[in-house]
């Protein structure tokens, strides 16, 4: 056999297991695609497939698609904090992931490319606009007026 038939025949064959290998790579990622595993939570953000009941809680977590918890876990506060708190640590977020503001002058020699998150900044910001939802409402049920007292029975005359 001459060499370059065997080089050939050894590159078709490396073709064929190549090709067979990706079709069963893509047969498996359509699978893994279509697969729920049962109780998992649909594509929604967690917790908000859960809000069905009418209450304020679960409507403020639909309206910004955030739990509470969700909305502390981002701001990294605890649900005692103050308000103050909760502010500080959103500014520090969202100026960590802000986009640096441009140079004066181009700086000679190769820098790092800028760290920043315009996701991570929606989402803090997101996190912040939960949480102030959330102590609206409860100020809001505070300062409610208690609601009005039962229409009371009207009385019957009884006969002695």
């Amino acid at each position: 056999m001459s060499s370059p038939r065997v080089i050939v025949q050894i590159a078709v064959a490396g073709a064929k297991i190549f090709g067979k290998a990706l079709y069963a790579a893509g047969k498996q990622a359509a699978a893994n695609a279509k697969y729920r595993p049962p109780g998992a939570v649909g594509g929604d953000a967690a917790g908000v497939g859960h809000a069905t009941s009418g209450s304020l809680t679960d409507r403020l977590t639909r309206e910004h698609m955030m739990t509470a918890d969700e909305a502390r876990l981002v701001l990294n506060v605890k649900r005692e904090d103050a308000v103050e708190k909760i502010v500080q640590n959103y500014e520090h977020l969202f100026k960590m992931n802000s986009p640096p503001a441009p140079p004066a002058k181009p700086a000679s020699g190769k820098q790092a490319p800028p760290v920043h998150s315009h996701y991570l900044q929606s989402k803090v910001v997101r996190a912040k606009e939960r949480l102030e939802a959330e102590l609206q409402a409860e100020l809001a049920e505070q300062n409610a007026p208690p609601p009005p007292p039962p229409p009371e029975a009207p009385s019957t005359p009884s006969s002695s």
